[in-house]
């Protein structure tokens, strides 16, 4: 049984240049600002971070950057994308110890064009990949691959390997999250994707909850993870609702979260907006509509 120790995640952005090149500088100083707000940090994700359009060279440069300016301060880990196979998956856990990061997730198989691996599939590939890892692993359970992982089976791989350290678990079904919780009984970590959950995971015995809100408001995010652990409920809830005020924003533009989590931080004078492609490039009115709505939300810790 593990201590509850209760935290918050930010799933990074990757910072670019106007040329589209990596900025180094950039993430620098963004992996500087989360550490003095006391976040841990997930690094070269899906979304927000632009896995998918970064080549294995800059995965690492990412990677070695946010050591360097992140760990012993808070977690630095790294994140991935979505893996087609488990080869795939454990070339990246391959180069996640490498780098030095402190844990790193594994992401669930995505099989690609439209197929659900059956439970036989799911088991040999999580049992593949935690077989070969040589470091802290986090196993990611996310509701837009199409399906779950099975409690009994998340209980099944934290009893026989002990460098699974949590799960990312997120979904819309709050049920789900309660048969995850039960079935582990604090065997490991538990954060949930995305702050919609944040307050009732934690009622229910979560340790917290990753964001990509986090990017921008780091501050915020920890303060409802603090107030949480002093018991102040009611300051915890006043921070949820700023959280959910600022994800609800991310209707006001289309494509994936990094256009609006890359506006909101132009907006708020934290970095540059260049997306990469597949990404289309943010439009003045774009960035002057987030300005607005962020500007109309007050001060953002």
């Amino acid at each position: 049984m593990k201590p509850r120790a209760l935290s918050t995640f930010c799933c990074s952005i990757t910072p670019f240049a106007a040329d589209g090149s990596l900025d180094e500088t950039a993430l620098r100083a963004h992996c500087a600002r989360l550490a003095e707000a006391g976040v841990g940090v997930y690094v070269a994700g899906s979304s927000p971070g632009e896995g998918y359009a970064l080549s294995r060279d800059e995965v690492r440069r990412c990677l070695e950057i946010a050591v360097a300016e992140l760990r012993g301060r808070v977690p630095v880990r790294a994140m991935g994308v979505e893996p087609r196979s488990a080869r795939d998956m454990v070339e990246h856990v391959g180069l996640s110890a490498a780098c030095g990061v402190d844990a790193v997730q594994v992401y669930s198989l995505d099989m690609g064009h439209g197929g659900r691996p059956d439970a036989g599939t799911i088991e040999r590939y999580f049992r593949t990949v935690l077989d070969a890892a040589r470091l802290p692993c986090v196993v990611s359970s996310h509701h837009f691959l199409g399906y779950t992982l099975e409690p009994a089976l998340m209980r099944a791989l934290a009893d026989d390997y002990e460098h699974l350290i949590g799960f990312n678990v997120t979904s819309p079904d709050l049920p789900y999250h309660v048969r995850v919780l039960t079935a582990l009984e604090g065997r490991t970590e538990v954060h949930v994707g995305g702050p919609m959950h944040a307050l009732s995971a934690l009622a229910l015995g979560a340790n917290g909850f990753l964001s990509t809100e986090a990017n921008y408001a780091p501050r915020l995010c920890q303060s409802l993870i603090e107030h949480t652990r002093a018991g102040d409920h009611a300051a915890a809830q006043a921070a949820y609702a700023k959280v959910m005020a600022l994800m609800a924003g991310m209707g006001e533009l289309s494509g994936m979260s990094v256009r609006y989590v890359k506006a909101a931080m132009a907006a708020l004078g934290l970095g540059a907006p260049h997306v990469r492609d597949p990404h289309l490039p943010l439009t003045t009115d774009e960035l002057s509509r987030v300005a607005k709505r962020l500007a109309g939300l007050g001060e953002i810790a």
